[in-house]
């Protein structure tokens, strides 16, 4: 039984000891029915307020889940024109909320997207040091399908190698270094030399090999050369 159901019992209950007590002639008899009564009414006042207090909470429910959690967002693609570097962020129905849900803002190096209440959740990105300076003022978004465009104008038309400084300077690391004055044999010695190191049993097997096949053939060359 719900409580609008339970509500309406009481206040019957209490209608027909109304009745009950209007009839009653003797003392003893309406004492008892007027506790009944206030027995009633107070029952009924706290089943009144438990109903109230039930609207109230379903009233408030669309604005909780509205105070949604957010997270990260950490895949996405990126291309280039000649005038715009484009990030594309794949966001399933993303078209399908307000425009306004999905606010970009930009820096002269970074940008961030705040796409709010979707799939019951709020989602962000924030990209700091962009490679090179961008045109905020000329810079927006795009909502496609299942996907965000952010469209970020260059200041100049140079090329990209890269989104942000950050990866510029992580490739940078992993470049071998060059010295033009050095043998190219010692590179390929310590790099060979690294490997064996690193590798397993199976690696070292190999290497060994192909380096007793070579000092093989180098012998046999020297010793042609000596004919």
């Amino acid at each position: 039984m719900d409580l609008t159901e339970q509500i309406n019992q009481l206040e019957a209950d209490l209608q027909e000891l109304g009745s009950f007590l209007e009839k009653s002639q003797r003392k003893r008899g309406q004492d008892l029915l007027q506790q009944g009564q206030k027995k009633v009414e107070k029952e009924l006042a706290a089943k009144k307020q438990q109903k109230e207090q039930q609207a109230k909470r379903q009233a408030d429910a669309p604005t909780a889940s509205k105070a949604t959690y957010t997270v990260k967002i950490t895949n996405y693609a990126w291309d280039q024109s000649e005038k715009f570097v484009k990030i594309y962020l794949t966001l399933k129905d993303v078209h399908k909320i307000p425009s306004e849900n999905v606010e970009v803002s930009f820096t002269e190096r970074s940008f961030s997207i705040l796409v709010k209440d979707l799939g019951g959740k709020n989602h962000q990105m924030t990209v700091l040091n962009l490679l090179n300076s961008i045109e905020e003022k000329d810079s927006y978004k795009k909502i496609k399908t299942d996907m965000v465009l952010i469209m970020c104008k260059k200041q100049t038309s140079q090329k990209w190698e890269c989104l942000t400084k950050v990866e510029k300077q992580a490739k940078e690391k992993d470049k071998p270094s060059v010295d033009d004055k050095a043998d190219p044999s010692d590179g390929l010695m310590s790099m060979l030399k690294k490997i064996y190191d690193e590798g397993d049993d199976e690696m070292k097997r190999t290497i060994n090999k192909a380096w007793s096949e070579s000092q093989e053939k180098k012998s046999k060359g020297e010793e042609m050369m000596g004919l």
